[in-house]
């Protein structure tokens, strides 16, 4: 059992795994945007939530109910700027980790990633790390929502509510594997061997 990449595609693909890492663990998380409501911190992601108003009927009151959550469907998350940034983000997550995937079985796996595969592999990786960063573009566009307006108050240039870790490890993911996976990727495969007939 020998490996199929170069020492660039064994680092390749530690990187690529890193990198998926990195953006699918953001995309996850909701803490893309931070702010507070009622005195609770509050925070957002693409498609989930974190503290939220809820009516007690016991004491005929609104509290803020401090635990995370996807929202009920996908038509309640807040606004269609987010519902497209979930799907476009979800779809590039998917690709960087199928790529990352891939990459580290070619270090057990001869024969698996030749040169033209690991430039097709790259081709991806650079495809997915456009849509998540096209799905990070897109998400301050939903700031105009109700939800978000409860808690954030938006005047002029200024907001109270601050971009969170999870936005940026969700780019950073992305940005190291466009510029880096997908160039490494075009010296990640072993030039095949020729056989004589």
């Amino acid at each position: 059992m020998g490996s199929s990449l170069t020492c660039a595609g064994v680092v390749w693909a530690l990187l690529s795994f890193l990198c998926a890492a990195a953006s699918c663990v953001g995309f996850f998380m909701p803490y893309w945007l931070l702010g507070s409501q009622m005195g609770k911190p509050v925070s957002f992601g693409t498609f989930r939530r974190c503290s939220y108003p809820v009516r007690d009927e016991v004491h005929q009151a609104t509290v803020m109910l401090e635990q995370c959550g996807r929202y009920a469907s996908f038509q309640g998350i807040p606004s269609l700027e987010w519902r497209i940034c979930t799907v476009v983000t979800g779809v590039g997550c998917g690709l960087l980790l199928l790529v990352s995937l891939t990459a580290l079985m070619g270090c057990c796996v001869s024969d698996l990633i030749s040169r033209t595969i690991g430039r097709v592999a790259g081709g991806i990786q650079f495809v997915g790390a456009l849509l998540i960063g096209s799905g990070c573009a897109l998400y301050p566009l939903g700031w105009d929502s109700e939800e978000v307006r409860q808690t954030c108050i938006i005047q002029f240039d200024h907001s109270s509510c601050e971009i969170g870790w999870a936005f940026y490890c969700t780019g950073a993911g992305a940005a190291a594997a466009m510029m880096l996976c997908t160039w490494m990727a075009c010296f990640a495969g072993k030039r095949r061997k020729q056989y004589p007939y």
